[in-house]
């Protein structure tokens, strides 16, 4: 209840409901950062952006998947050559 009774109002309801939705976002965010130990902050701000930019649509979990692997799930040999020849493949 909160968050629709503190969130900005808006004439429309499509943007009424992001308004609600970005408010329960920024608070649920706070209130699991604030239970962490530091090292573990950084971890749950990525997946929380992660989460975010794959529900809009911005980035697809292929690019979470090859982000979170750091390219080791790929072939070398069907890849595309690097764009600097001086760098090695490990």
């Amino acid at each position: 209840m909160e968050s629709i009774d503190l969130s900005e109002k808006a004439q429309l309801p499509s943007n009424r409901v992001k308004n609600i939705i970005s408010y329960l976002t920024f608070h649920v965010y706070r209130y699991v950062n604030r239970g962490l130990f530091e090292k573990d902050k950084i971890t749950f701000i990525l997946m929380m952006a992660f989460k975010i930019l794959t529900t809009a649509g911005i980035i697809s979990n292929a690019d979470v998947s090859l982000f979170l692997k750091s390219g080791d799930a790929l072939d070398i040999k069907t890849e595309r050559s690097k764009p600097l020849p001086y760098l090695k493949d490990k």
